[in-house]
């Protein structure tokens, strides 16, 4: 049966609009709040704040006296320990109405050198129109467009709604989410829905909106190269025997071709991008030195949407500043391999690494390490979900929404596809190109959050007046 979602009527557009701009300055107040508290759930941070920023979120979920019941759960990692806490607040649907799951995620990225940032990371501050910290967008800023979004559902209906709610603020995704899909399988019925709505995502621009409906997947591998059982004098020894690093870079210097593009075979890669994006526009967003040349060739949104990318991320070597005249004998690498719609990743982690055994002219013995796995995500076929998000985005933004690809990854929307075959899933956010998520100096644009509001607002009051 296919199913036509409502019009969004002007008089809805008016009081939402309305309602929005009465309580858009405490919604600020409230995000500027969650951004002061730094949790960050990698080990070498204080765990106690993350189960503060979840306490600070269940508290401003229990304020819309909406939902039946709000919960701080965890649940063990696949190495045994528990997780980080996560807040689920849930609301039945009544009538045959749906049932619509919002999620974003409370932890943050740590912050990075101090010096780096303009303003402190955990204070935020407002300059030209966007709010700078850390989590300001991603994805503290999410969050708060939840919650509003239910009171502004919750005011304009009086609390008398038929739509099932389900809130999820997860506490580890920038640390990858290591108890996830444990979580998923634990909490299974509670987070049933017909809908699923991330808010972990960016848009077009501060002023066209998006529906993210492909991520690239991810493949992450250490591995270490050994050449010598010691380490030697190069002075004594340089010329005859290689050293690690040597070897190392000869295995890393065939994984590119002359354009940059990635050599790895049996990849998946693909080029079907119809928007426009230049290369001056690549580098204004990228800050691309002038004299350094972009990597690749074809459309630029289809090398970072939908080609393969291979990126070395870490590298266990001695330091300048600690460095001697030293034949290494080992170097340990880390190689994130971002793997494009339709891919395998167990597959693309073979072919990497064998790739890595074939291209090892040095003869260096090669021992792989730590993996890491995460399916890339396609939508498909728009339901009426979709169709009411790209209504809802036009009329809180003035501009048609657009489908755009994202280059970076969000492995746990296909744990979520797993587990609830056939939900729709939308992925929205209100990161823009300049709001440097994950680098000093994030920031988001305060007109955004007021039009992600007003949109999800939308889409809840139109999913209200469905049946299933």
């Amino acid at each position: 049966m296919t199913i036509t979602p409502p019009p969004i009527s002007d008089t809805d557009i008016k009081a939402v609009r309305k309602y929005t701009e009465d309580v858009f300055a405490e919604a600020l107040e409230k995000l500027s709040g969650l951004v002061s508290i730094p949790g960050i759930a990698w080990g070498a941070f204080d765990a106690s704040e993350l189960y503060r920023s979840a306490d600070a979120v269940a508290g401003l979920l229990r304020k819309t006296e909406v939902f039946e019941t709000v919960e701080i759960l965890r649940s063990p990692t696949p190495q045994g320990p528990m997780g980080a806490p996560a807040v689920v607040a849930t609301r039945k649907a009544r009538n045959s109405r749906p049932t619509v799951l919002l999620y974003a995620h409370h932890d943050v990225q740590p912050p990075g050198a101090d010096e780096l940032w303009e303003s402190e990371p955990f204070k935020t501050e407002i300059r030209n129109g966007r709010m700078y910290g850390r989590g300001a967008a991603d994805d503290k800023a999410g969050v708060i467009a939840h919650i509003f979004a239910i009171r502004a559902l919750r005011e304009l209906t009086q609390n008398d709604f038929d739509l099932g709610l389900v809130v999820f603020i997860e506490g580890e995704e920038e640390a990858g989410s290591p108890s996830f899909a444990n979580f998923l399988a634990e909490y299974k019925t509670k987070l049933q829905s017909d809908v699923i709505i991330v808010a972990d995502s960016g848009n077009w621009s501060t002023e066209v909106p998006a529906i993210t409906t492909t991520l690239r997947g991810l493949v992450s591998l250490e591995f270490e190269v050994r050449t010598l059982d010691h380490a030697v004098h190069s002075g004594m020894y340089g010329g005859a025997v290689p050293d690690a690093m040597l070897a190392l870079t000869k295995i890393l210097g065939s994984m590119w071709d002359e354009n940059g593009e990635v050599s790895i075979s049996d990849l998946i890669s693909s080029d079907l991008v119809n928007l426009e994006y230049s290369e001056d526009q690549l580098r204004e967003d990228s800050g691309l030195l002038g004299s350094t040349q972009p990597l690749g060739v074809g459309g630029i949104l289809g090398r970072i949407w939908t080609k393969p990318a291979l990126t070395l991320i870490g590298l266990d070597y001695p330091s300048v500043a600690m460095s001697s005249n030293t034949l290494v004998p080992s170097v340990r690498a880390k190689l994130s391999l971002r793997i494009a719609p339709g891919q395998v990743p167990s597959d693309a982690l073979e072919a990497l690494q064998a790739h890595i055994l074939a291209n090892n002219p040095m003869g260096a013995e090669i021992v792989f390490g730590a993996v890491e796995l995460g399916k890339p995500f396609s939508l498909g076929e728009s339901g009426w979900a979709k169709d009411l998000a790209s209504r809802a985005l036009n009329s809180a933004y003035g501009f048609e929404s657009v489908d755009i690809g994202i280059g970076g990854s969000i492995p746990f929307i296909a744990d979520l596809e797993a587990v609830f075959p056939g939900v729709q899933v939308l992925v929205t956010g209100v990161e823009d190109p300049d709001s440097r998520a994950h680098s000093p100096n994030e920031s988001l644009d305060i007109e955004t959050l007021r039009k992600a509001i007003i949109a999800q607002t939308l889409i809840l009051l139109g999913g209200n007046q469905l049946q299933l």
